[in-house]
């Protein structure tokens, strides 16, 4: 190897590595992230100006796994290979018990490196005990670090609450706390941290103290272009062919392909209800739904079940019998077979997700020569923009979806450069050739030292977590005055690093983020939705089960129906604004009975409900453990926020009981409603004299909200 020749060194500490056949979902640490760095080695090398790449992992030798994990030497290429060092004892351990054995680590890869004669010239770690072994050696070593994340410590927590699990629980299962504290101290060395997409620089690293804008790249994974790739002629031919035949009257029309997980995040009743609303479509093309492996609908996870029992649905709501295939298995090996199928047809691959960090089924079916619409919301913008093969939709907006697959099936010159341009898009911005090369136009200024990057002197906060809200309803508070809207947004993004943004309203979730999105309201980190009945946290709108299982408690929604079916005054309101834990009426207090006489008669039919008056108009049953305040009070519960730190701003009597208690309330001037006069004298609800954002961002002075925000000048200059 010349020694001018680049000598790169990857860290990837946990799971099982090695250069054959990975043992990927062996378990939770042998995944993604194992077979990323083993394929970005393997990129690298076949680069000119590298000349060796060495990945250092663990080594383990114990007997319920294949002895090659304990080689201390493996080979990947004639200039690649893997090495393993020793740390802790050598049985296998799960990531989150290897803490207290990286400093072992740390020693005995500084000995390794040392004894080669020649150091690297780069070190690259991945995933935060990676970070924690890579910022040590680059600081005895003097080498410049980049980091991948993969995933991040703030970001798993609040999934991990959303999943019904408590603080304490988390913290001794996952030492979260030292996860996020080795991913600062990472973050504070590295010189590049590589991400696969704007949003997660954005929306995960935009979380830490040690996030620095200028310290971030984008670099989007490589593709399997051996495996994805365009038709070859007897893409009927194949079983899984047959099995979407079965279903189809017409076969031969344009395919509509959706793939994704039954999760009701990927938006799939969106395109089912987009196809059944355009007869146009239908008469056009067929539309295939791949949405995971299933044997009995009822044994799938409650989620996946529920996502597939309003598939079912809308398919019979629009009786699209004969114009949908929605095949119960397939392979992973088929999945390349299925883009191939629909590119071969002249069709389009569909992702309506209302959310999608990345977007890899996009890249995929680009590969395939497949034309693409996407969600406008998350990474398919950069592919698209990269690619040119496709058309970015509102995901809530079901004739944007028809439109657009229409716009591509219906001509077929615009279908021929859409799949082209995806192919040639692919190619040079997301095959393992172009990432390689990307990759090392990022880091080649940093070995060279000609792109120093001066650090700004950063705080770190007191506090480990978030410790302070702000909960809004959205109708009457964020709309009505942009100017004053955007003025909030940019106060709230400055102080994120501490304080939680929530909206609380009485919207459904998927009607919540459509108006969001239509007057440029940012994604909150935390959504309750349905009157207190649904609570989502981002960046890619985790459900929080454990809520959903608190609620449904004495729920019987029969028995509520027809128990207030009869009475005068109320009418139900339309089928959008029902869900599964909330009854919505319209109400005319004229013919109507008083709430109070509602609630007796539904407590006389022995129901245990919430009814909740919004505007002397909108009427709400929930679960007795649901409304916005119990919501509200569940998640300052779960993630250690205290109450007279959570600011609310509300103004219907649906808000009442969010703003009782020990929190910090505001009711901005356009929402002094009689529903709320008795509020008026409670010495912690404050009346704000402006309407609008701009009477909360009244409240936020009145109240000092954000005043221990920052590190005191005092504390910095001792830094």
């Amino acid at each position: 190897m010349a020694q001018d020749n680049l000598y790169i060194c990857l860290l990837s500490i946990h799971g099982l590595v090695r250069s054959r056949d990975l043992e990927l979902g062996r378990d939770a640490d042998t995944r993604g992230q194992t077979k990323y760095v083993l394929e970005l080695a393997t990129a690298l090398v076949q680069q000119p100006a590298v000349g060796k790449v060495e990945l250092l992992t663990r080594c383990i030798d114990d007997p319920q796994i294949d002895n090659e994990y304990r080689l201390p030497i493996e080979k990947i290429a004639d200039t690649a290979q893997i090495v393993r060092i020793e740390a802790g004892p050598p049985t296998y351990l799960p990531k989150e018990q290897l803490w207290d054995y990286l400093d072992s680590f740390v020693d005995n890869a500084l000995e390794y490196l040392k004894s080669r004669g020649r150091l690297p010239h780069l070190l690259h770690s991945h995933y935060a005990d990676a970070g924690y072994v890579g910022s040590r050696l680059s600081h005895i070593l003097g080498i410049p670090l980049v980091h991948t994340g993969h995933s991040l410590g703030r970001v798993k927590r609040r999934r991990l609450l959303a999943a019904g699990l408590d603080a304490g629980d988390i913290e001794e299962r996952y030492s979260m706390a030292r996860r996020i504290e080795a991913e600062e101290q990472t973050l504070a060395s590295a010189e590049r941290v590589i991400a696969s997409t704007s949003q997660e620089i954005e929306q995960q690293y935009g979380l830490y103290d040690h996030y620095q804008p200028d310290q971030m790249r984008v670099v989007p994974p490589g593709t399997d272009l051996a495996r994805f790739h365009p038709p070859e002629g007897d893409e009927w031919q194949h079983p899984i062919a047959e099995e979407l035949r079965r279903f189809l009257r017409e076969p031969e029309k344009p395919v509509i392909l959706a793939l994704s997980r039954p999760d009701t995040r990927k938006n799939i009743g969106a395109l089912i209800s987009a196809f059944g609303q355009s007869k146009e479509l239908q008469s056009v093309a067929n539309l295939v739904i791949v949405a995971g492996n299933r044997e009995d609908i009822q044994d799938l996870d409650e989620g996946a079940r529920d996502v597939w029992h309003e598939l079912l649905g809308l398919i019979d709501l629009y009786d699209l019998y004969g114009k949908v295939a929605y095949p119960k298995h397939h392979t992973p090996q088929q999945v390349a077979q299925l883009y191939r199928i629909a590119a071969a047809s002249g069709g389009v691959f569909v992702n309506p997700a209302l959310t999608e960090p990345f977007g890899l089924t996009l890249i995929e079916a680009a590969a395939s020569g497949l034309p693409i619409v996407a969600t406008e919301d998350g990474g398919p913008g950069d592919i698209v923009g990269n690619c040119e093969n496709g058309i970015l939709v509102n995901p809530l907006e079901t004739e944007q979806i028809s439109s657009a697959v229409l716009r591509i099936l219906s001509n077929w010159e615009d279908w021929q450069q859409r799949s082209v341009n995806g192919l040639k898009g692919v190619r040079e911005n997301y095959s393992w050739e172009a990432h390689a090369r990307r990759y090392l136009e990022v880091v080649q200024p940093i070995i060279d030292k000609t792109d120093i990057r001066v650090r700004p002197p950063k705080s770190r906060r007191p506090m480990l977590y978030h410790d302070r809200a702000i909960f809004t309803d959205i109708d009457q508070n964020l709309l009505g005055d942009p100017r004053s809207l955007s003025s909030l947004v940019s106060l709230l993004r400055e102080n994120r690093k501490c304080a939680t943004f929530g909206v609380a309203t009485g919207r459904r979730l998927d009607s919540a983020l459509k108006v969001m999105r239509k007057h440029g309201i940012p994604e909150p980190d935390v959504l309750i939705t349905s009157g207190g009945t649904q609570i989502h946290y981002a960046p890619k709108l985790t459900a929080d089960t454990g809520w959903i299982q608190h609620i449904d408690h004495h729920w019987t929604p029969g028995a509520v129906q027809r128990i207030l079916g009869s009475l005068p005054g109320l009418k139900m309101q339309s089928k959008t604004e029902q869900s599964r834990f909330k009854i919505s009426y319209y109400i005319d207090p004229r013919k109507a009975p008083s709430i109070e006489e509602i609630n007796k008669l539904l407590h006389q039919e022995e129901q245990s409900v919430n009814v909740m008056l919004s505007f002397g108009q909108f009427l709400d049953v929930t679960p007795i453990r649901a409304s916005k305040g119990l919501a509200l009070r569940y998640f300052a519960s779960r993630w250690g926020i205290p109450l007279d730190q959570i600011l609310v701003a509300g103004g219907s009597g649906a808000d009442e009981d969010m703003m009782r208690g020990n929190t910090l309330a505001v009711v901005v001037a356009n929402r002094h409603h009689e529903e709320l006069s008795q509020l008026v004298d409670v010495e912690h609800i404050y009346l704000a004299s402006q309407p609008y954002a701009k009477g909360i961002m009244e409240a936020i002075d009145h109240f000092d909200f954000f005043s221990s925000c920052t590190v005191p000048e005092s504390e910095l200059s001792r830094q």
